[in-house]
């Protein structure tokens, strides 16, 4: 299993998917502890219009902890097979650690502002 983490300086997660400056992707064993951890560079532009989500589906990754992340981005990372933990903070490899363990669950809520400020509206479904 693989899970993808939106991050930025100093190992932390990224409160924006779509704008964060790379990814921390962990692979994940059987017995649910970390085997690697990669880094994979951030596409320019809005999360739910690049092509990450299809890049993490051929890489195998499974999970996305995320920050704030909208619905547009929502459900095209769960049309290629991701599942979204929302609301996620702090340092990524305690967070994944976390979650491993069964400490980090859902949210529940994207991001209602998403892309407000510079008017950009996403209405993926």
């Amino acid at each position: 299993m693989k899970i993808a983490v939106p991050t930025k300086e100093n190992n932390q997660v990224d409160a924006h998917f779509g704008h964060c400056e790379f990814y921390t992707v962990y692979t994940i064993s059987d017995l649910n502890k970390i085997l690697t951890e990669e880094r994979m560079d951030s596409p320019q532009g809005c999360g739910c219009k690049s092509n990450i989500a299809g890049e993490f589906e051929h890489a195998g990754v499974k999970t996305m902890l995320a920050g704030g992340i909208g619905d547009g981005a929502v459900n095209v990372l769960n049309a290629h097979g991701v599942t979204v933990i929302r609301n996620c903070q702090g340092d990524v490899t305690e967070l994944v650690q976390q979650y491993l363990d069964g400490n980090v669950k859902d949210s529940g809520s994207n991001c209602a502002a998403h892309g407000q400020e510079d008017g950009h509206v996403c209405s993926h479904n």
